[in-house]
């Protein structure tokens, strides 16, 4: 008889055991963990078209000339924001290749939700398209001008309704006005309750809003007209993006960039190759870094490129080049664009950088 307790009590101990086991392992595997991952994306052909016949970048208002091969922007497929991320997940994507797993808080801010990102990712592809225009046009000679430009209205400000975003400033009260600060100055010259003049250039064409300024809460002496200002531009060519509306993000201005200025000029920079790369573009050319290059130099080789563009300055965080991938580190669209001329020339291929 005590035998036979003693087994049951065995028993059931090993029964629970193995209930508490399988109760924590499925808490341990439902249970999201504060980690996103990243890894090869999507790869676009920039020289491609829409499915309606249309150029993914389309150019007008100036000549251009043809393309051969393909220009790759390059993505990174991450965890998006209203997912979560179960420990075995999280330690699968890590054992993986070409994989990356990130805290949470290293991309997303805290408090953010999903659309407040999706919008911030959107005006970054469009603060990113702007700038590469306005690069790739300057260094194809085409004359660019810049003026304050008007990124935000006050919904509640003297401008709501009268002024717009992307209205570019060139004068006011009749006076040029050059730069965000000579804007600023002319509105304060005026007091509290006076009609502000602005001659604007809105969609092309010259218009001219008066705007009654205001007085600040804190300092009622002081005129304001509800706007918030930056640097714009004005050029005669127009351009515009077919691009998904889901990718967002500033690091595809490099090639934004290569790619109009390529159908720009006479050289055919691209030569018939699969070019790829990632980097930010300002609107003086200047190349900067980004992440997940190593995602991005994966998803090159995929998709068939012998040639990867990338930051000087992300050299470092590449830790294994693909066979067949010529990495080459680039600090500006002009240093791209003599780099793509080199190598397709055998005599001057050999003297391009490499990294790492």
């Amino acid at each position: 008889m005590d035998e036979g307790t003693h087994v049951t009590k065995q028993t059931w101990t090993a029964t629970v055991s193995a209930v508490l086991f399988v109760v924590l392992a499925a808490v341990i595997a439902l249970v999201p963990v504060p980690y996103v991952t990243w890894s090869p994306g999507v790869t676009y052909n920039l020289f491609a078209q829409t499915a309606q016949g249309e150029d993914i970048i389309k150019i007008s208002g100036i000549d251009t000339f043809p393309t051969t091969g393909q220009l790759r922007m390059t993505t990174v497929s991450v965890t998006a924001p209203s997912s979560t991320l179960s420990l075995p997940e999280v330690l699968f994507s890590y054992w993986l290749p070409s994989r990356e797993v990130l805290p949470r808080n290293a991309v997303y801010k805290p408090g953010e939700g999903a659309s407040q990102i999706t919008e911030q990712e959107t005006q970054l592809m469009d603060n990113s398209q702007s700038k590469a225009v306005v690069a790739a046009l300057r260094q194809s000679g085409v004359q660019v001008t810049n003026w304050p430009m008007v990124t935000s209205v006050s919904n509640s400000g003297p401008s709501a309704d009268v002024m717009k975003p992307g209205d570019l400033i060139v004068a006011v009260d009749g006076d040029k006005t050059a730069t965000v600060e000579s804007v600023t100055k002319a509105i304060s010259l005026h007091n509290v309750g006076d009609p502000v003049v602005f001659t604007v250039l809105r969609d092309g064409v010259k218009v001219r809003p008066t705007v009654i300024t205001r007085s600040t809460v804190n300092n009622p002496k002081k005129p304001i007209v509800g706007l918030s200002l930056d640097i714009g531009y004005s050029y005669s060519p127009k351009v515009s993006f077919a691009i998904d509306p889901d990718i967002g993000g500033s690091s595809a201005g490099l090639m934004f960039a290569i790619a109009i200025h390529d159908r720009l000029s006479s050289a055919d920079l691209v030569a018939g190759r699969v070019v790829a790369g990632s980097g930010t573009m300002d609107s003086d050319g200047h190349v900067g870094e980004v992440g997940g290059i190593q995602e991005k130099l994966a998803a090159a080789e995929r998709d068939q490129a012998s040639i990867f563009l990338v930051p000087v300055n992300n050299c470092s965080d590449i830790s294994e080049v693909p066979a067949g991938v010529r990495v080459v580190p680039v600090e500006s669209l002009a240093g791209a664009t003599q780099a793509l001329q080199q190598l397709a020339d055998p005599a001057q291929a050999a003297a391009v950088p490499g990294c790492p």
